[in-house]
């Protein structure tokens, strides 16, 4: 027996972009844990990711291709096995007769984050249907409201360096669950309080993180944007703005400053549903507590006043001129310290990549029920299970199942979505290829080199699409690149080279240093260095250049909304949000027999009121519905929440749960106001018992 010790990446859709150190014995992972040396990793993984050779090593991973022989919709049932040879003709054959019959446009390529290697996820698919001419996802599922204001505000996604919040004296996890989704963030939180910092999260639950700081604010879903005008007023009037480093170093003061008289602490609470007190002390806090961290999580921004949300938090310590300071300051993502040029390996010099429309993924439902003209008739999906994750998940089944829709899935073990598709490829999972990571959350990329054997007939992702290409007849060299020149090409002018990281593994690849407080003296990545409360470019995006507070569409208190919220308030009171679950990733583990005992049956949290007026009790069977659809659940009377909001965990399989149908056959296909995200959040419904 061979025994040996590898470090990987953990590929998942997380800022902390894991060391992990794999024992292999013949070529089969045994253990996983975290690398003890890693700055961020510090020797933990999460809860999930302990359990991740679960996966791996599952009875239930996909390990030859299948060609569906049967009706669409009903399962592997309808699936017969295939080689590769004739499932690959197939795919081809699929794609050359959309070509041939409405054009390249048709094809859209659907992927996501089920890896977040630069590899296996962003290149050699993408540079394929770049080189067809297909059209071009526009990736908007998770971040994208974010990242556009974030390159509004400050040009990029850049903030404080996280590892320096310890520096910090008072923080604000705002909208920023951290033990669920950014668990190696929190000891370095908890440094900052050992020596002295006041933790505050700001979130419509009582999270786990909520439980273990030192203060809860709990505003109304959607009006973050309005509680941040409160805090950023109530500075003005303590004399706490820093005038001179705004004058320096920002665009747009002024028009924010004027906009400000009209944000008295009393008006923020009142919108936010809190107590004028509450409000009031927090401001005083952040107009006294020099630095202030501002850590901003990822699930504020599903509501259709994301942007204008994201601005206007980070907009905080631009006005306490907090950024002078190590630690202080806003984050949201470090990507945009990103060393890796992902355009440029999908469109290298020399390969053709015509001009195309592109599809916003987040509407999928909607492009693939009339709203994409010319319709698509082929959709290739990689690395994303969007029958469980995409909005309007009733309309998107309709889409799903149109006859002339040729659907193949690259995935690990049967999805939702495999149901759907005419060809089911095998693909490999994270200890059997290589994968470039750099990292939302820190500022270290990493290498992951394959140390397993692939189950069965499973290949990696790339090597899929290069005999994609071939099959249908494509010889440009650019095609045929390995892994290894994907990595080498994204590396190109980046501070580590491939053959450092082959040897450590890892290594920090920004000039921000631990400790430092980059943006001290400005030097935002905008053309002028400064950062832009006043934003013209917004103009003909249709929002407000100034920043503010845009209203979320469905959840708004009705006692200060529009006449068409009041109206659906009476019909649907209850405000649902579905905030991520400790122990799934998006929908990766979902069907895993330890990660859903963990998650336990689909549940929708009520507080005793809200529950008590619809006479429902711990554990009663309901359906929540609306106009778009429902889905079934147990009650779980809790005081987590507030009343008038609702919360259920997301990312459960619609075939695992009861009715088959989850939280997304109640969500919109809606957009925010900036980026064209998603509105997962911004969903009002009724939840009734079900009686027999």
């Amino acid at each position: 027996m061979t025994r040996t010790s590898h470090l990987g990446a953990c590929p998942l859709d997380c800022p902390d972009t894991c060391v992990w150190q794999l024992t292999v014995e013949d070529g089969r992972a045994v253990e996983i844990r975290g690398d003890r040396d890693h700055p961020f990793t510090r020797g933990a993984l999460c809860g999930k990711v302990n359990r991740y050779l679960d996966a791996v090593n599952g009875p239930d991973r996909l390990t030859f291709p299948l060609l569906r022989a049967g009706p669409k919709g009903v399962g592997s049932a309808s699936f017969r096995r295939a080689t590769w040879d004739e499932a690959i003709a197939r795919v081809a054959s699929g794609l050359r007769a959309t070509i041939d019959r409405d054009g390249p446009e048709a094809i859209l390529p659907y992927y996501f984050a089920g890896t977040m290697g630069h590899v296996q996820g962003w290149t050699m698919g993408p540079r394929l249907f770049a080189h067809l001419g297909a059209s071009r996802l526009r990736t908007t599922i998770c971040t994208a409201a974010a990242k556009a204001a974030l390159r509004s505000l400050y040009g990029a996604s850049v903030g404080f360096e996280p590892e320096s919040i310890v520096e910090a004296r008072l923080i604000l996890l705002w909208g920023a669950n951290l033990v669920s989704t950014n668990l190696h963030q929190w000891p370095f939180v908890q440094e900052a309080r050992a020596r002295g910092a006041h933790v505050v999260t700001i979130d419509p639950l009582r999270t786990d993180t909520a439980a273990r700081s030192d203060e809860h604010i709990a505003p109304l879903p959607g009006t973050d944007a309005a509680l941040a005008l409160g805090l950023m007023r109530h500075v003005l009037d303590a004399g706490a703005a820093d005038r001179a480093w705004l004058d320096a170093h920002t665009v747009g003061w002024p028009e924010l400053a004027d906009r400000l008289a009209d944000w008295p602490v009393e008006r923020a609470a009142a919108e936010c549903g809190l107590d004028v007190e509450v409000v009031r002390r927090l401001g005083e806090r952040v107009a006294t507590t020099r630095p202030t961290a501002v850590r901003v999580g990822l699930g504020l921004q599903r509501h259709h006043g994301a942007g204008q949300a994201i601005r206007a938090i980070c907009a905080l310590p631009l006005v306490t001129g907090d950024f002078r300071h190590p630690g202080g300051g806003a984050l949201c993502m470090t990507s945009g310290h990103y060393v890796v040029n992902e355009g440029a390996v999908v469109r290298p010099d020399g390969m053709s990549a015509p001009a195309a429309r592109s599809i916003n993924m987040s509407r999928l439902a909607a492009a693939l029920t009339g709203e994409a003209d010319p319709p698509i008739t082929s959709l290739v999906v990689f690395n994303a299970n969007p029958a469980a994750t995409a909005p309007g998940q009733s309309r998107l089944r309709e889409g799903l199942l149109r006859e002339d829709l040729f659907t193949a899935v690259l995935e690990q073990r049967w999805t939702d979505t495999c149901d759907y598709a005419d060809v089911v490829l095998p693909a490999t999972m994270q200890p059997e290829h290589l994968d470039l990571h750099s990292s939302y959350g820190h500022h270290y990329t990493t290498l992951n080199l394959p140390v397993t054997r692939a189950p069965g007939e499973a290949l990696p992702n790339t090597e899929i699409f290069r005999r994609i290409a071939a099959a249908m007849g494509l010889d440009h060299p650019r095609l045929r690149d390995t892994d290894e020149d994907l990595a080498r090409q994204l590396l190109n002018g980046a501070p580590v080279s491939f053959e450092e990281l082959r040897e450590r593994t890892y290594a920090r690849t920004t000039g921000v240093a631990v400790g430092s407080a980059p943006y001290a003296q400005g030097g935002f990545p905008t053309p002028d260095g400064r950062a832009r409360l006043l934003d013209p470019a917004l103009n003909r995006h249709g929002v407000d250049p100034l920043v503010g507070y845009t209203p979320p569409a469905e959840a708004a208190d009705p006692t200060n909304a529009a006449a068409a919220v009041r109206r659906l308030a009476e019909r649907f009171p209850l405000v649902l949000i579905a905030p991520a679950g400790r122990f799934f990733m998006n929908s990766t583990f979902a069907s895993l027999p330890w990660h859903l005992r963990k998650m336990g049956e689909p549940r929708v949290h009520l507080h005793p009121d809200d529950a008590a007026a619809r006479g429902l009790v711990d554990g009663s069977a309901v359906r929540v519905r609306n106009d778009r659809g429902s889905f079934l659940a147990a009650v779980a009377v809790d005081d987590a929440t507030r009343p008038g909001v609702a919360f259920t965990y997301k990312a459960y399989w619609a075939r695992l749960s009861p009715g088959r149908a989850t939280v997304n056959a109640v969500t919109a296909v809606r957009d925010t106001d900036l980026g064209g995200g998603p509105t997962f959040h911004d969903t009002r419904v009724e939840v009734e018992a079900v009686i027999g």
